[in-house]
């Protein structure tokens, strides 16, 4: 246990340091301070508040440590969606720490076992990550590791130096520099970076996840707040490991039996070192709260869409830390909890480092001992579809990018009665990571029976939500392979046209808008294929390579429309309860290619949208209230004259043949309350999310999909009351078109229409959610369908 000396407590330095340049406190931000480029002092969601370190001063601090310590290296690892550099502390006694380690990281996934051998005569300093600020409001984080950095770039003790000694210390100072500038959850995009791990849109997360392949975290802190009491009274604070449901693509046995160890571990220092705080909420602590120990549900490990989460799937032991307060002494809670986890880690390294080589090791042998016979395939074949191969070749590059190995089939073979050709993607289940190939290629469960309530999505099943065809095999494939390194990509343009482009991909949506910018004229048939003059062919020979897209030559039917660039406004959701909810469509409909001007509720109320062809609705329907809190005000309308100017704007709108497309819930609800369509809006519970199965018409809205294809719900909407409009889809009519997630009543919506057009009165209300989170690729072609359709 550490002691009470200067090299753990808070540096006095450090603190005057931070609060000589700290802004005053900023408590009422208006709509037009939120456009300006000066960092907020602080967060309304807040209710302490103190002179945390800006941007500015911790990269001056950790510059200033860098020159004067020969124990820090200090590296720009990555960018923010703005430009803004990502800063990587390592600390280490070796001076090239990534090549000193990096033999036994290969060693460890290719032979885990003889890196078990090796441990046992040779000590190995396992890298430790710790990742500060995720969220730009919780502010404590980023000081603390600035602090933690401080100490052991410096100090001497013997505790230190044994730290040193058995552990490669890597710093995320500040990992969300756009969010702690604006004093907001998210990163400049809209996006919560704490729930983007398993598809990586973003490249601060891509930055992390190149972090833990580069060095296999043994260990993985990640440093958040603010959570001041769930259960226990005088407990406050929260450590992971978490609630079950847990994600089953881990080996839960050989983590959490550390994991519930180190977390008490750090909550034992934590109670130790109590003396030290101001507050009594923290002089009177006697633990904090550890939810793998103290609940039975309501703070789950099931997704792996955190940082911790999917550390685990590379078998590190990875906690969220959540400090009480956003104060100095919410700072001191993360330094003490971090140096409890470095004092466990110290006395228990070369055990959890031969069971973290264990999980390896289970993948590689195909041998996992707690989990159902066949739960893991032997491999699965993604094949690659000719003319379009773009969802196939973004899957493989995703593995690729997150260390899971792919080959591809070098003769074809027959499988299941189907035959794959050459050339078809093979990812073996048989290696180091299987949990984590796993995760992102199986179709995933149910659980709705599993838990009273999740914290957050329940399924991630990349195939049906990217749109990529795979098939689990659950026997050896007897063919030649060849290891895959990096994706081909070889889009190709032939004939001398006009130039059918196929409604079947992002990829190619997107490729129709780069036409049309570049005045290129474009038809759509009543499939919702598109076609392109042939004066447009070496153009088309340039973009379709980014593509992969092999683009023929055919004649425009008859029944083909003229395609317009649209004007297209969506309203902006700016962080109402913590959450930006328009972010996801907002970036689905940039990925697509399309320009899209954000407005804010006010706007639409006081200067309407002419100008504009499509308006999108988004968010939660409390965008439309005016009776807002404290923290949410900045986001809504202001009283009840707006919202009857918002409404009035809306109806002139839809009258003049503006498009009004509503997405989800919150949209359709929206829809609904300002009297735009007839449409009867049913809503699920809030906490219901998953993966269904819908069945398409022939109307153009659903163009380019399956009959029977896949979708994604969130908090559930579906309609009724919908004679005589268009119904482009449905909710499966079987008992089992709910195939993964949490949605204990999903039988009241079998069969409901789930995507109708209110033709009459120019409305769209889209039921699943075509761009969540930016994440949901394969659906994000039902706002590009609904864009195009007038």
């Amino acid at each position: 246990m550490f002691k009470k000396t200067a090299a753990i407590a808070l540096s006095a330095s450090l603190l005057l340091s931070i609060s000589a340049y700290a802004p005053q406190p900023l408590l009422t931000v208006s709509a037009a301070q939120l456009q300006q480029k000066v960092e907020r002092a602080q967060s309304l969601f807040n209710t302490e508040h103190y002179e945390y370190a800006t941007n500015e001063q911790i990269h001056e601090k950790i510059k200033k440590i860098a020159s004067s310590s020969d124990r820090v290296q200090l590296k720009t690892t990555g960018k923010t969606s703005t430009g803004k550099e990502l800063y990587t502390v390592t600390i280490s006694t070796d001076k090239n720490p990534e090549k000193a380690y990096s033999e036994f990281r290969k060693l460890s996934t290719k032979d885990p076992k003889k890196a078990q051998e090796y441990l046992k005569k040779n000590n190995v300093k396992a890298p430790i990550l710790i990742h500060a600020s995720i969220h730009g409001t919780e502010f404590v984080g980023a000081d603390a590791a600035l602090s933690l950095i401080e100490r052991f770039a410096y100090e001497k003790d013997a505790e230190t130096s044994a730290i040193l000694k058995n552990f490669t210390l890597i710093f995320n100072v500040n990992a969300n520099p756009d969010g702690r500038k604006e004093a907001t959850r998210f990163n400049k995009n809209g996006i919560d970076l704490n729930r983007d791990f398993l598809t990586q849109s973003e490249s601060e997360t891509k930055a992390v996840v190149d972090q833990i392949v580069e060095w296999n975290p043994l260990v993985l802190l990640d440093l958040h707040g603010y959570v001041k009491q769930r259960g226990k009274s005088a407990h406050p604070g929260l450590i992971l490991p978490g609630t079950p449901p847990h994600n089953p693509n881990y080996e839960y046995d050989l983590l959490h039996k550390w994991m519930i160890q180190q977390a008490e571990a750090m909550e034992k220092e934590l109670v130790a070192q109590r003396n030290n705080y101001e507050s009594e909420l923290y002089t009177t602590m006697e633990g904090t709260h550890i939810p793998l120990r103290d609940s039975e549900a309501g703070w789950d490990d099931y997704p792996p869409i955190y940082t911790p989460m999917y550390n685990m799937l590379h078998g590190g032991y990875s906690y969220t830390l959540e400090a009480p307060t956003n104060d100095w002494d919410g700072v001191r809670w993360q330094i003490d909890a971090v140096n409890g986890a470095l004092a466990f880690a110290l006395q228990n390294k070369q055990k959890m480092q031969f069971d973290q080589l264990e999980i390896y090791n289970r993948g590689l042998s195909g041998v996992h001992p707690t989990h159902e016979k066949d739960f893991f395939p032997e491999s699965y074949l993604i094949p690659v579809d000719e003319r379009d191969p773009y969802a196939a070749h973004k899957a493989v590059q995703h593995l690729l990018k997150n260390d899971i190995e792919v080959s591809e089939l070098k003769r074809s073979v027959s499988i299941q009665g189907k035959e794959y050709p050459k050339g078809t993607y093979h990812v073996s289940l048989r290696q180091a990571k299987a949990g984590l190939a796993n995760s992102m290629l199986w179709e995933g469960e149910d659980i709705s029976v599993k838990a009273p309530a999740m914290y957050d999505i329940s399924a991630w099943n990349l195939p049906e939500l990217w749109g990529f065809e795979r098939t689990a095999v659950y026997e050896n494939i007897h063919t030649p392979l060849s290891p895959v390194k990096k994706v081909k990509e070889n889009g190709n343009v032939s004939g001398k046209g006009p130039y059918l482009i196929p409604n079947t991909s992002v990829g190619s949506v997107a490729l129709v808008n780069k036409a049309i910018k570049a005045g290129a004229k474009v038809s759509r048939d009543s499939k919702g294929n598109f076609y392109v003059g042939s004066e447009f062919r070496e153009q088309l020979k340039k973009l379709s390579k980014n593509v992969s897209l092999d683009i023929v030559t055919s004649a425009i039917p008859e029944d083909a429309v003229s395609v317009k660039n649209q004007k297209i406004a969506i309203l902006r959701d700016g962080g109402l309860g913590k959450v930006q909810s328009h972010a996801g469509t907002r970036l689905a409909l940039l990925q697509l290619g399309f320009e899209v001007t954000e407005l804010h509720p006010r706007d639409v109320a006081q200067k309407g949208l002419n100008g504009y062809d499509i308006f999108i609705y988004s968010g939660s329907r409390s965008l439309l209230s005016y009776q807002l809190s404290e923290a949410n005000k900045e986001f809504g309308l202001q009283n009840g004259a707006e919202y009857e100017a918002f409404k009035e704007q809306l109806k002139k709108f839809t009258a003049a043949d503006g498009q009004f497309i509503a997405i989800g819930s919150g949209g359709s609800q929206a829809a609904e309350q300002l009297g735009l369509t007839d449409i009867k809006v049913t809503a699920g519970k809030s906490n219901s999310n998953g993966i269904v199965t819908v069945t398409n018409t022939n109307s153009l809205l659903s163009s380019g999909y399956k009959t029977s294809d896949a979708g994604f719900v969130f908090q559930p909407v579906w309609y009724s009351n919908t004679d005589g409009k268009e119904v482009a889809a449905y909710f499966e009519n079987s008992d089992h078109f709910f195939t993964a997630g949490y949605w204990a009543e999903h039988s009241q919506a079998k069969g409901k229409p789930v995507i109708v057009k209110d033709n009459d009165r120019n409305v769209t209300l889209i039921g699943l959610e075509a761009g969540f989170r930016n994440h949901t690729e394969h659906l994000f072609r039902y706002l590009s369908n609904a864009i195009f359709t007038q």
